[in-house]
């Protein structure tokens, strides 16, 4: 019986890696790719005017909001859902398995354009196509964007969005890198033997907290992400400079080392297109643009004016494909430690850097970091699952998936999950194939409104 489930095992892994490798870059980078020339460029040529509305108060009439939370609220929740242990374990292992090749950073930059142009659209369609739940509130996401937007013969398809969502969104991962990092920087050290009673312990603390945000809601989602964000961002920032200010004769390195590696044929074209193709992935997978994630956050936005919410929406992959990966990459490069590694633990790679770098304290000050983008992630994507429960079992049923979620915690932080994550990254892939057959579909909708938008010129107002 072992053996059966061993196989099966086995089968579930070798498929979540065949999806997630080509499959997956063709439909989110490729579809991106299309939504990037059909809009013109947005993601370029309208950043000054996303930037602008973002300092701008709530554009919405009076009224006649349909939602819960700001914009701003809704971009910063977002992100805090996005910005998470792939911002830090998976630069680095972009950088290894890139062949050593810090080009793989140029083509993350390049996907977090791409990312930006899907999330435009994302956004804009969120407002433009809102549903009710079975109490009478307004709700949105890819589900309604479907039913709402392509007609009730496409509900199929938001059924199955949904149900892949009950899978594709919830934290496994998070939890229990967040576990293996507390062992390997704390307790492993201090000669504490890293038991399954030491992780169940790590877990119900790690519940405890999560439960104490997320059991009060969107609002309370919402709230924290709004201040846990530009803090654990600036954070973040602010020790970056120090090292490269403590390295500032390696940073022109640093730079022309990317732009050079991003371009290089020295082992030949097929070289060259595994750099970028690996680069692009990785931005892809980090900042979730075209899963169908963002819209379910941006669909909660009290905002009433669609093209205006797809122009902040679009902020959040320069955000954490732009800046946060380019923070985590640069003491990395400078490290050098990712280089010659054949089988590697992204997030040992990342703190091995920062303790080169930062003797002594490194490591313990990367672990603030991957606590705050760890329990960002785990506070937001309860929402996620709380939205597709509430679609499925209807509104007086979805309480019960937070109770799910948070034990779904305890057993990440005891249990090995390869298997598990496999799972999930399915789930995740066929996520973003109902997320982007809506796009496609829907985007010359997104075209006439944003032509319309910016002829009147609201975006500056």
């Amino acid at each position: 019986m072992s053996e059966i489930f061993n196989k099966i095992g086995e089968a579930i892994i070798t498929v979540a890696d065949t999806l997630c490798e080509y499959p997956e870059f063709i439909l989110l980078i490729g579809g991106g790719l299309f939504l990037f020339f059909y809009s013109g460029a947005v993601s370029i040529r309208r950043l000054p005017q996303a930037i602008g509305v973002l300092r701008q108060k709530q554009a919405s009439d009076k009224g006649k909001e349909t939602g819960q939370i700001s914009s701003v609220q809704a971009l910063l929740s977002a992100i805090a859902a996005t910005v998470g242990m792939g911002n830090i374990a998976g630069v680095a292992v972009a950088l290894t398995v890139g062949n050593g090749n810090p080009g793989v950073i140029f083509w993350m930059w390049v996907s977090a354009i791409v990312g930006m142009t899907t999330k435009f659209f994302e956004g804009t369609l969120a407002i433009m196509y809102k549903g009710r739940d079975s109490a009478g509130e307004v709700q949105g996401g890819p589900m309604y964007i479907i039913t709402q937007g392509l007609g009730a013969k496409w509900k199929p398809l938001a059924i199955a969005f949904a149900i892949f969502g009950l899978v594709g969104t919830l934290c496994v991962w998070q939890a229990n890198q967040l576990v293996e990092s507390v062992t390997t920087v704390f307790t492993t050290p201090m000669g504490i033997e890293n038991t399954w009673v030491l992780r169940l312990i790590m877990g119900v603390v790690m519940v405890t907290i999560v439960a104490a945000v997320i059991l009060r809601g969107i609002k309370s989602i919402a709230a924290i992400a709004s201040r846990m964000v530009p803090l654990m961002v600036a954070l973040y920032l602010i020790m970056v400079l120090v090292i490269m200010a403590m390295n500032y004769d390696k940073i022109p390195g640093v730079f022309s080392s990317i732009f050079e590696g991003a371009f290089t044929f020295e082992a030949g074209l097929g070289g060259f297109a595994y750099v970028a193709l690996i680069g692009a992935r990785r931005a892809a997978y980090v900042n979730e643009a075209g899963i169908g994630t963002a819209s379910m956050m941006h669909g909660a936005s009290k905002n009433t004016e669609p093209v205006r919410e797809g122009l902040i929406a679009m902020l959040g992959p320069a955000i954490d494909s732009g800046l946060i990966c380019t923070l985590t990459a640069i003491p990395i490069i400078i490290a050098g430690n990712y280089v010659g590694q054949t089988d590697p633990k992204g997030l040992e790679i990342a703190l091995g850097a920062w303790g080169k770098l930062l003797p002594n304290v490194g490591q313990y000050l990367l672990m603030i970091i991957v606590f705050f983008f760890a329990f960002s992630t785990m506070f937001t994507y309860s929402y996620y699952g709380l939205k597709c429960t509430n679609f499925l079992f209807g509104a007086h049923n979805a309480k019960y998936y937070n109770y799910y979620y948070l034990i779904m915690i305890v057993v990440a932080a005891v249990v090995p999950l390869k298997v598990v994550v496999g799972f999930m990254d399915i789930a995740f892939f066929l996520m973003a194939c109902c997320t982007m057959t809506a796009l496609l579909l829907l985007s010359p909708r997104v075209k006439k409104v944003a032509k319309e938008y910016f002829q009147k010129g609201k975006s500056v107002k």
